[in-house]
């Protein structure tokens, strides 16, 4: 049973701030994963302030630098279909199209699948754990084949995102507002690794909202692709994915950036693929030695371990189809 709370409609983003500055406030934007955790009391709300007034922060447009930018509260259903997105950024379009199922792309937004919180069962769940503020994670000795295999350090939970890779691929800025003015952050430098604070996600101050994501000007000879391997066709999140942009000179490999998905606490970004393939050609012989560089530092838990041969085969037809 969800906790009473009062619920705010603002009319601009600056009365949104305001409200959000209260103790307890919470944003509330799509709503599919805050309602969620409100009702199963991951954390309480005194304050629910809706954006869905705020029709600045919707919708896609070409940006002075020849880019899009997307505004927060736009639905992931729009990203998926819009056609300037699809053109200039498949990859993107891709990675959208499979979160969750149809009824919840509709609803969410890119704003909140970028936001959204740990799916980790003991974190959902009735236990104390280090995200929570406790000592310990329980899926160190627990249940653990959804969770990472990199970077997990002291808590081991997966980023659930999928649009996040694929914008970090994508070099994108993520555009924040709050109490203290707007500011830009590159999508690779938003999110923080529980070693440096086990009870963050992202680097989000008290009060601040993402308010859209800006994506540069693709250059000639980009291509974009994302793949999500999952337990079932809808709702399932990704057991491991991969979201790439690479940049040919003809044939051969002149900039890459390479996201994982499944694999960590956030995109983890796989330079050992990077720099197996930059300045290369994509034959077999690299793109066999790029699969298997993929996992080099994996460290998977006790009922993971499937995730390394995943991993290894997602990269190989990832870079046979962009090739």
């Amino acid at each position: 049973m969800l906790s009473a709370f009062d619920y705010i409609r603002p009319d601009t983003l600056k009365d949104a701030l305001k409200h959000l500055a209260e103790p307890g406030a919470v944003v509330h934007a799509g709503g599919t994963d805050l309602m969620g955790c409100l009702r199963e009391h991951i954390f309480d709300a005194g304050r629910v302030v809706s954006l869905s007034r705020l029709n600045t922060l919707k919708g896609i447009r070409k940006n002075s630098a020849g880019g899009l930018t997307i505004g927060a509260l736009t639905t992931l259903t729009e990203v998926a279909e819009n056609p300037e997105v699809i053109s200039m950024y498949p990859g993107l379009a891709k990675a959208a199209s499979e979160v969750a199922s149809p009824q919840l792309r509709n609803q969410g937004t890119i704003g909140g699948n970028l936001c959204q919180r740990p799916r980790c069962w003991y974190f959902r769940g009735d236990f104390h754990c280090l995200k929570k503020g406790g000592n310990n994670c329980f899926a160190q000795a627990g249940e653990n084949q959804f969770h990472c295999i990199f970077g997990g350090s002291n808590c081991l939970f997966v980023h659930p995102s999928d649009t996040a890779p694929a914008l970090a691929a994508l070099d994108a800025v993520i555009h924040l507002a709050g109490p203290e003015g707007n500011r830009n952050v590159k999508v690779d430098e938003f999110y923080v690794l529980p070693e440096d604070d086990p009870t963050k996600e992202t680097v989000l101050k008290p009060g601040e909202v993402v308010i859209g994501v800006t994506l540069p000007h693709p250059p000639p000879g980009l291509k974009s692709r994302y793949r999500k391997v999952r337990a079932r066709r809808s709702w399932d999140f990704a057991l491991a994915g991969a979201a790439l942009a690479v940049v040919f000179d003809g044939p051969t490999v002149k900039q890459a950036r390479v996201f994982l998905s499944g694999a960590a606490p956030m995109p983890w970004r796989s330079r050992e693929v990077e720099e197996i393939i930059i300045g290369q050609q994509l034959d077999e012989a690299i793109i066999a030695k790029a699969s298997e560089a993929v996992v080099k530092n994996a460290e998977p838990l006790d009922k993971n371990g499937y995730k390394i041969p995943l991993f290894k085969g997602v990269m190989q037809e990832e870079l046979q189809a962009i090739a």
